[in-house]
């Protein structure tokens, strides 16, 4: 059973940094998809960024540039990297993972998750 906690979150000024980790445990397919999504207040979940066992990346196109994610370590870790953080950006932030590689349907590529982890908070203050 594939278990995952983050940590990493915390309150940061507009424009600051700040990286997310993801800590997986039980993961024993071969492929994968490894995801961060997002829920921001008053907002439903979306994805954030993604990767799969085939090192395909994705990002959503507000964070290109800003964000970036990490493939799994050796010590069955992924990261999330975010520079020039803003405002809106400011949300829970969960690790998910998917036991097939990402599927590309309506121009983007997607993480079927399977497992989802508890969340972390980023605060961005403007």
């Amino acid at each position: 059973q594939v278990q995952l906690v983050e940590s990493g979150g915390g309150s940061v000024q507009s424009g600051e940094s700040l990286k997310l980790s993801c800590k997986v445990s039980g993961l024993t397919s071969h492929s994968y998809c490894l995801a961060w999504i997002r829920q921001r207040p008053h907002e439903g979940r979306e994805g954030v960024a993604g990767i799969d066992s085939d090192n395909i990346a994705t990002f959503r196109d507000s964070v290109k540039g800003r964000f970036n994610i990490s493939r799994l370590s050796a010590d069955n870790t992924f990261d999330l990297e975010m520079i020039s953080l803003k405002p809106e950006d400011q949300g829970r932030y969960y690790c998910a993972v998917g036991s097939r590689v990402l599927y590309f349907m309506d121009g983007y590529y997607h993480c079927d998750y399977d497992v989802m982890g508890q969340g972390t908070q980023v605060t961005v203050s403007s």
